[in-house]
């Protein structure tokens, strides 16, 4: 292994704070590094340290992130259907194309996931004879690695089901021959990934939480440990991985199921005991859900309590490093790129600071999801006008924090919940922050995107497909500074939140019971209280046309199921959700609509418009195998339908 050769710059430390690669290219000539230069010292160990982060995949971009368009939660317009993203979520994938190709090294877009195992397995083998490391540090960063591998594992299974962990790196050989290994079971794939979490649990070698603002934040502490261990289990739990009879003829090499055939109730059990677990230590570490006394305003003008929870809940996932945060991913932040495309243009100007400005679109049916303000589906409310919800209404004073005052836009936009207000701009619709005018409460800006309006159509394919923006993604501190240019102040991307964990919680322990009681409700409850509204058995008795859904374990595991969608939304959630609840068959055949954004007349703007129609088939649940890797180890056996 001493003479290995690695081809990217694998030494560039990602990490916050750490150095960059022009200044480790001064040190090793000709940017051949080998392993011993790579294990020489602190110094470059813990570069590597960086390099094994590093292969984490990247979850804010819509090219590197399947889930992150690919159900279709969010979209662009279709000028920007050639995205990679879109052609993923359009059902343009293949083992030829394979777009989002976490499998094989040189795939298009993203890093194999396996390439990162490789190094991760590189690590493990070499770090004990790093001299100038002290013991526990050493074993710090060995759990640290061993997680990250736990993780690469994880996503594999999610995106291509039965895979073939990497336990070792295999000997370096002219032939492929040495790299040729078969697909686990999807039970022995889980096993593994398990297998390292707990052993990174009982070596007790991560810090309980990172202390300060240091160079440290963005490394694994050990609620991320208990958290990744709960939702693997969780996962493995789900109808997806547990007696998935719809995989009965999908077999491996000796001709057994690569999917268990029969459900195994023991394992909601241990996914609920992981999530308890998870969250105590969670606590211990002083994560909680994000609430109003957090929040630090960016505007001196007082603000009401309507607009502070507003800000606050939008925060929760845009302010860097705040409690509910358990772990973001630092190595790959929500930079420029990405939150430009979230932000819509508040005024008029000459030219736009990206030719992908205010793009990243909504569709209805993820804004149909959310709950009216008496906390419940709007399709269940029996104060509600949901037959009219398509119908034009104008705003007045009583909202006015929400909807500007005299202007006209749907009746969907009324009356709606926080987390409505929080997530979504829309036309007409108050945008707090963002913005380099400090203004009055009552003067918030808002978008106007009827055509030719100034958040509308700029440039050719520069606009919103479905006249709502996810503003949620947005940082509170980036603005623009001018009606041309934006100040972007970038934020690590939150892979695992509070807020998840306890609803991951709420989901076991309801599959767990015959039917719901207080232990279920407490989770759900506590995230619906920050968000302004009341718990779940209240909330429909009194406003349902369902009041006794919340008591049934199948009412309440479909409560619970929207809930993850609401609170989740836009965070790249979704998708894997759908896929491990096996409802994307159900959820994922639909058109995908918004309004007529192409009209600059009222009535005719706000006519619901299909931009796209969704398809999902069985064979979606998991991505094919590249067909160039099919070849190189004919051991592989392809996923089904593809």
């Amino acid at each position: 292994m001493k003479n290995v050769i690695f081809k990217l710059a694998v030494f560039c430390s990602l990490l916050t704070g750490a150095v960059s690669c022009n200044k480790y290219l001064d040190v090793v000539p000709d940017n051949i590094p080998t392993i011993d230069d790579a294990f020489s010292d602190r110094y470059n160990a813990m570069k590597f340290l960086a390099t094994c982060y590093w292969g984490i995949p990247k979850s804010a971009g819509w090219n590197e992130n399947p889930a992150m368009l690919g159900a279709m939660e969010l979209i662009f317009n279709r000028d920007r259907r050639t995205q990679g993203g879109m052609q993923y979520a359009l059902g343009e994938n293949s083992a030829v194309l394979a777009i989002t190709n976490y499998w094989s090294s040189g795939g298009t877009m993203v890093r194999s996931l396996y390439a990162g195992m490789r190094d991760c397995n590189t690590f493990l083998e070499n770090i004990d004879g790093v001299m100038d490391v002290n013991r526990y540090e050493k074993e710090r960063m060995k759990a640290e690695v061993k997680l990250i591998k736990a993780y690469l594992n994880f996503y594999l299974i999610q995106y291509y089901g039965p895979m073939t962990p990497l336990r070792k790196n295999p000997p370096l050989t002219e032939s492929t021959g040495g790299i040729r290994a078969y697909r686990e079971t999807i039970d022995e794939c889980f096993g593994y990934t398990l297998e390292l979490i707990n052993e990174v649990i009982a070596s007790d070698a991560l810090p309980l939480n990172i202390e300060g603002k240091g160079s440290e934040l963005g490394r694994f502490t050990r609620p991320v440990a208990y958290f990744l261990k709960a939702k693997v289990l969780t996962y493995w739990a789900s109808p997806l991985f547990n007696g998935n009879t719809d995989y009965s003829s999908f077999l491996n090499h000796e001709g057994k199921p690569f999917f268990n055939q029969q459900f195994v109730a023991a394992r909601w059990d241990s996914a609920a005991n992981a999530c308890k677990n998870a969250i105590d230590v969670c606590r211990a570490a002083g994560h909680r859900l994000y609430v109003k006394g957090d929040f630090m305003a960016v505007n001196s003008k007082p603000t009401s309590d309507t607009t502070l929870l507003i800000n606050t809940l939008r925060s929760s996932v845009t302010q860097r490093w705040n409690p509910e945060i358990i772990w973001a991913n630092s190595s790959y932040p929500a930079n420029w790129d990405y939150q430009i495309t979230a932000l819509a243009r508040m005024e008029g100007g000459t030219s736009t600071p990206s030719s992908n400005t205010g793009i990243l679109s909504v569709p209805l049916s993820t804004v149909e999801l959310f709950y009216s303000d008496n906390g419940v589906p709007i399709n269940e409310d029996i104060e509600y006008p949901y037959s009219n919800r398509y119908n034009i209404r104008t705003g007045d004073a009583a909202h006015n924090l929400f909807i500007a005052n005299g202007e006209k836009t749907a009746s969907l936009n009324f009356d709606r919940e926080m987390r409505y207000y929080s997530t979504f701009g829309f036309d007409r619709g108050r945008w707090y922050g963002n913005h380099y005018k400090p203004v009055d409460e009552a003067d918030i800006p808002y978008p106007r995107n009827r055509f030719g309006e100034y958040s509308s159509v700029f440039n050719p394919g520069e606009y919103n497909a479905t006249g709502y923006w996810p503003k949620k993604l947005v940082s509170m501190n980036t603005t623009w500074r001018d009606p041309n240019s934006v100040s972007e102040e970038s934020y690590p991307y939150p892979e695992m939140r509070f807020a998840d964990l306890l609803l991951l919680c709420a989901e076991a322990l309801n599959e767990t019971k015959g039917a719901p009681d207080d232990e279920v409700y407490q989770y759900v409850d506590s995230v619906r209280q920050r968000a302004g509204l009341k718990g779940v058995v209240e909330s429909w008795a009194q406003y349902s046309n369902q009041p006794n859904k919340p008591l049934t374990k199948a009412g309440m595991r479909q409560i619970i199921q929207q809930e993850r969608k609401i609170e989740l939304a836009a965070e790249g959630v979704y998708m894997w959700d759908s896929n491990r609840w096996k409802t994307a068959m159900k959820e994922r055949n639909r058109p995908i609509q918004g309004w007529n954004v192409n009209s600059n007349i009222v009535e005719e703007y706000y006519t619901v418009t299909t931009v796209y129609f969704q398809r999902f088939t069985y064979r979606d649940y998991f991505s094919p195998i590249p067909q160039s890797e099919m070849i190189k180890n004919p051991l592989l056996i392809q996923n089904p339908g593809w």
